[in-house]
C-alpha cells in the first residue's frame, strides 16, 4: 500500500477543481432561462481517506482510493448530472482509464439547502464531512447549519428500517435473477443482477451512514461502501482480467440489458456474477447486523 505524494495530490485537486469549474460554467451558457444561468459552485470539499491522510493504493486486490469531492452549489436544479456535471464525471473517468494507477475523482452534488437540512437531521455522512472534509473551495457568505446529532435510539431505529428494507429487496432480486438464468432469460438475468447488487450496496450505505447517493451506477457504489468496510472489497475480484470483465458486463447490464439488442452474456457469466453477489450479500449482512447489534 501507498499514500499519494502531497506535491501530487495538490496537482490532482487543483486540476480536479479546474474541470468543476471549466464544465459547469460551460454547463450554463447551454442553458435559455436567465434562472438556469444563475448557478454557483458555493463549497468544493475534499472528504473521506484522501482528507483524513488514510488514502491506499493495493496493487494485490487492484484498489485504489478515490479523492471523494461534495460539490455544493445555489441551487437543487443545479444538481442535476445529465445537464451540468456529465462532462466533468466523464473526464474524471477517462483520466483514471488512461492511467488507473491514478486515484479516481469521485464527486456528488447537494445544494446547500439540502446539505443544511441533512446536518439538522444529523445524517452522519455529512456531518463526518463537516467534522473531517477540506475544504477547497468557498464562497464568502453560505455557511453551513449546526449539526444537530440523532439520538443513538433514533439513528439505531432509522437504520433498522433501512435494513429491514434493503436487504430483502435484494435477496428478491437476486431470486428472480437465479429464475431467469434458469428460464435461459439471460438479459433479464442480467439486469435483475444488477438490481441486487445495487440493492446491497445502497443498503449497506443507509444502515452505517444514514445516507445513500441518487445513483445506479453499482461501480460507485462499491467504492464508497468499500471505504466504509474493507471487507466488502473481497466480494469481486480484481486481480484478472475475466474478474474485471464479468464485473463491467453486470454494471453495463442497468441500461443495455434492457434497451440494447447487441448486450450480450453467457450462463457461465452470470453464474460467476452470482456467486460473487452471494458472497457480497453474505458480508453486507455481517456488517450491518453488527452496526446494529452495535
Amino acid at each position: 500500500m501507498s499514500f499519494p505524494p502531497k506535491a501530487a495530490k495538490q496537482r490532482d485537486l487543483r486540476w480536479a477543481l479546474d474541470v468543476l469549474f471549466s464544465t459547469f460554467e460551460d454547463a450554463l451558457k447551454g442553458k435559455l432561462s436567465p434562472e438556469r444561468k444563475n448557478g454557483r459552485i458555493l463549497k468544493v470539499i475534499l472528504y473521506g481517506s484522501q482528507a483524513r491522510g488514510t488514502a491506499v493504493r493495493d496493487l494485490k486486490s487492484g484498489y485504489v482510493s478515490d479523492y471523494d469531492l461534495l460539490v455544493v452549489v445555489n441551487g437543487e436544479e443545479f444538481t442535476e448530472v445529465v445537464d451540468y456535471w456529465e462532462e466533468a464525471e466523464d473526464r474524471f473517468g477517462r483520466r483514471f482509464l488512461t492511467d488507473p494507477t491514478r486515484h479516481p475523482i469521485q464527486i456528488i452534488v447537494h445544494s446547500l439547502a439540502d446539505v443544511n437540512d441533512q446536518l439538522a437531521r444529523g445524517r452522519y455522512f455529512f456531518m463526518d464531512i463537516v467534522r473531517e472534509g477540506i475544504v477547497l473551495y468557498e464562497a464568502e457568505g453560505h455557511p453551513f447549519v449546526e449539526p444537530r446529532p440523532l439520538s443513538p435510539e433514533m439513528a439505531h431505529e432509522e437504520a433498522q428500517g433501512y435494513f429491514d428494507e434493503w436487504l430483502p429487496d435484494a435477496q428478491y432480486f437476486f431470486q428472480l435473477a437465479q429464475q431467469g438464468i434458469f428460464d435461459g432469460q439471460l438479459k433479464h438475468a442480467a439486469f435483475l443482477m444488477h438490481q441486487a447488487t445495487e440493492r446491497l450496496y445502497h443498503c449497506t450505505l443507509l444502515v452505517l451512514t444514514l445516507y445513500t447517493p441518487k445513483l445506479h451506477d453499482i461501480e460507485v457504489l462499491r467504492r464508497r461502501a468499500e471505504k466504509l468496510d474493507p471487507r466488502l472489497i473481497v466480494a469481486w475480484p480484481r486481480d484478472t482480467r475475466r474478474a474485471r470483465r464479468f464485473f463491467q458486463k453486470l454494471k453495463r447490464a442497468y441500461v443495455e440489458a434492457r434497451y440494447s439488442k447487441h448486450y450480450e452474456i453467457a450462463t457461465e457469466e452470470l453464474t460467476w456474477l452470482a456467486e460473487r453477489v452471494k458472497v457480497l450479500e453474505g458480508i453486507v449482512r455481517t456488517i450491518c447486523e453488527e452496526r446494529l447489534a452495535g
